[in-house]
């Protein structure tokens, strides 16, 4: 570098230094630099060259100058811009450092911007606006990563980039998780399955109950797992423990604010208020299981139930049968044990393990000091697991226990009226639903079930009202196709056209395929058609060899039916309007009748040969005599399983015919009609003779061999 010729810089070159100065520090005043009155003046610092002398001080404009001894400060000087330089250098190195070897405590930063920290409101009128990074409404650990983040990064994460991570503790925490804190999990306060919980194997209620003619569901009256229709298997203690847990709150969108304060305050207390809600509401309904000495051995009671639920039975078993044994007058020790043996026999399929479920729970229902809600669920259960072993009469005998027990409760009298249509006694069970529907006038389960009875009585227009009403109640169990099958059934014979809307209705509501094809017992997704021809079917071999020996059939036939009439037993499947109408049968469900086939042997030789006819579980081959003056109501057929082939064998002209949904044919001798009886058909019989064709059920062409042996039988 050149020294300058004089020992002192001149006037001038001073002057244009110091406003250079000047501007230099104004500069970076506006850039948020110290400033003197704040700090005092800046001591700059001098060096000085080996020989005494002054070292020259470099300006950012290139030029020198070289502090003497007649400078202001008697020393050398550093430009404004020089500092500027340090300290961004500084600034920028002090970043990588933070940054890079972690030597910021975040959770001391954290801790003092929580100390200032405001609801989104104020947060908007002050400078942490700038720095909420993360979009949660506040100052934290995530936003002061962020920002150190940007001075040393040249490229900045934004909030959609970065994935906020709501701290336990942190202010966005009360966000994602519930208004109230729930209790700890505690083994101590362990809760067992509820007997009647989804979920569990045999211990939902059974949807539905098959009955000759009619399908009746449970009747489920609204109610929570609390009330008396649910019975919780657990102590008193765990019981409020659950009850004290509130609804979830639903975490909100994180759209980079959050709610003012009093929205936040106003949720936080209608949830409270909710939770206040549930709990008095458990508290009022919530089962008593427990007397005194299940009380006193309750530990062990959870610890045998955790066992059961965790799938150990062997283990919890052996547990409950301890206890049993230990204290044989605890009622819930004995009705775990029952559950366990239940929970076996599902698993190991065994009818024996079934009974002696059957036989503990009628043990845990006997034993003195028996809570009632323990009463109830062991008899309950009692009675579902002899009606699905089969023991109809032991299910009725159980329900009328419970009736019995309970005479107030509805529900239960219901069940009772099941239980008689089960076992065929529908006098017994219309005595149920007449007490029921005294002192429940408006119990549309009591209703539906009681219009079916008078219907099977044939007291048809009395039972229009009540299936009608009942299946409008909405109910729990009413809303089965077969009630809406009989009503329309009903409605039809009285001649009201109405009948089609509730057809129309039940199958809106899935019940049948169609208006027409109502059938109750169906394979989804085979063809649907009213009639149909030999080559469509695939059985044309069958249909060539009944029309070639046609002659043979009838010969048969009318021997039997000169030599004994008693053969054709009377249709009672009350589908006449009027007339006679008899039928023989060769097979039923898949198999021969008794000694039916020693009668026309030629014919049962002939269809030996045609498995799809004598094998059809869901099918008859039989002869069907009808005399002049008969009429058959519009009916359809159980199942589209099958398809019926009618061989005419004795057809007096004019007058007999027959309708499927909208169109009407008429028999012939030695001819063979096919059509699919799940389709609405009616017959007319109006000719001078009686009537007499061969009726062959045959499987439905689209379903697999597998299908056809596994299928139950109709």
């Amino acid at each position: 570098m050149q020294r300058c010729a004089s020992s002192q810089p001149p006037v001038e070159e001073i002057h244009a230094e110091e406003e250079e100065e000047e501007e230099d520090r104004e500069v970076f005043q506006e850039m948020g630099g110290v400033n003197e009155e704040q700090v005092g003046p800046v001591e700059e610092a001098s060096a000085w060259e080996p020989d005494g002398r002054p070292a020259p001080v470099e300006h950012k404009n290139g030029k020198r100058a070289e502090a003497g001894p007649g400078a202001a400060d008697g020393g050398p000087r550093f430009s404004m811009f020089t500092w500027l330089v340090v300290v961004a250098l500084l600034g920028v190195w002090s970043s990588v450092a933070v940054f890079y070897f972690d030597i910021v405590d975040y959770d001391r930063v954290l801790a003092r911007a929580q100390e200032f920290r405001m609801n989104f409101s104020e947060v908007l009128q002050g400078k942490l606006a700038a720095y909420d990074t993360d979009g949660d409404g506040d100052f934290d650990v995530e936003d002061a990563k962020v920002l150190l983040e940007k001075t040393s990064k040249p490229e900045v994460e934004t909030p959609t980039q970065r994935a906020p991570e709501p701290e336990e503790d942190g202010p966005g925490a009360e966000e994602t998780s519930a208004a109230v804190p729930l209790p700890p999990l505690d083994d101590s306060h362990f809760v067992p399955d509820d007997p009647t919980e989804p979920g569990q194997r045999y211990e939902e209620e059974p949807g539905s109950i098959d009955t000759t003619g009619v399908l009746v569901e449970e009747n489920q009256p609204e109610e929570t797992e609390g009330e008396s229709g649910r019975y919780q298997t657990s102590s008193k203690l765990s019981q409020e423990a659950e009850a004290e847990k509130p609804p979830k709150a639903e975490p909100e969108p994180q759209t980079g604010s959050t709610r003012p304060t009093e929205s936040r305050q106003a949720a936080d207390g209608a949830a409270e208020k909710a939770a206040e809600e549930q709990k008095d509401k458990a508290k009022k309904k919530k089962p008593k299981l427990l007397n005194k000495i299940d009380k006193s051995i309750k530990s062990e009671i959870d610890a045998a139930e955790r066992l059961r639920k965790k799938g150990n039975l062997d283990l919890a078993l052996k547990a409950f049968d301890s206890l049993v044994q230990q204290h044989p007058l605890s009622p819930r020790a004995r009705y775990g044990k029952a559950q366990v043996q239940d929970d076996l026999a599902d698993k190991l399929r065994s009818n024996d393990l079934l009974q002696s479920a059957i036989n503990t729970y009628g043990e845990a229902a006997e034993l003195p000091d028996v809570t009632s809600d323990l009463l109830r669920a062991a008899l309950k259960r009692r009675a579902e697991r002899q009606q699905f072993l089969g023991r109809m009469r032991g299910s009725l005998a159980t329900l009328q226990k419970l009736v019995n027990a309970f005479p107030d409760d509805v529900g239960l009298r219901n069940d009772l009226g099941v239980a008689h249509l089960l076992l065929g006694d529908n006098k017994g069970a219309k005595k149920v639903y007449e007490e029921v529907l005294a002192v429940a006038p408006s119990n549309g389960f009591a209703k539906v079930h009681y219009g079916f009875i008078l219907k099977a009585e044939n007291k048809i227009a009395e039972s229009i009202p009540y299936l009608r009403e009942g299946l409008e109640s909405g109910e729990p169990g009413t809303d089965d196709g077969r009630f809406y099958f009989h009503l329309g059934d009903a409605l039809q014979r009285v001649g009201d056209d109405s009948a089609y809307q509730w057809y129309e209705r039940g199958h809106q509501r899935g019940h049948f395929a169609s208006v027409w094809q109502r059938s109750l017992y169906n394979v989804e997704g085979l063809k649907a058609q009213p009639w149909w021809t030999p080559q469509e079917t695939g059985y044309v071999d069958l249909v060539r060899m009944l029309e070639r020996n046609w002659k043979t059939i009838r010969d048969e036939a009318l021997a039997v039916m000169d030599r004994s009439r008693g053969r054709f037993l009377p249709e009672e499947e009350n589908l006449r309007e009027k007339g006679e109408w008899g039928q023989y049968t060769l097979w039923q469900q898949g198999k021969r009748v008794g000694n039916a086939c020693q009668g026309v042997p030629k014919t049962c030789a002939l269809m030996e040969r045609f498995p799809e006819a004598t094998g059809c579980k869901r099918g008859q081959i039989k002869f069907s005599v009808m005399q002049p003056g008969t009429h058959v109501w519009p009916h359809t057929g159980p199942t589209n399983c099958r398809l019926r082939m009618h061989l005419g064998l004795v057809i007096p002209a004019p007058g007999c015919r027959i309708r499927c949904t909208d169109q009407t044919r008429e028999w012939e001798e030695g001819k063979v009609l096919i059509f699919d009886d799940s389709f609405e058909h009616e017959v007319w019989q109006d000719a001078d003779s009686y009537r007499l064709i061969f009726i062959v059920d045959v499987w439905h062409p689209e379903l697999s061999q597998y299908q056809r042996q596994t299928l139950s039988p109709i």
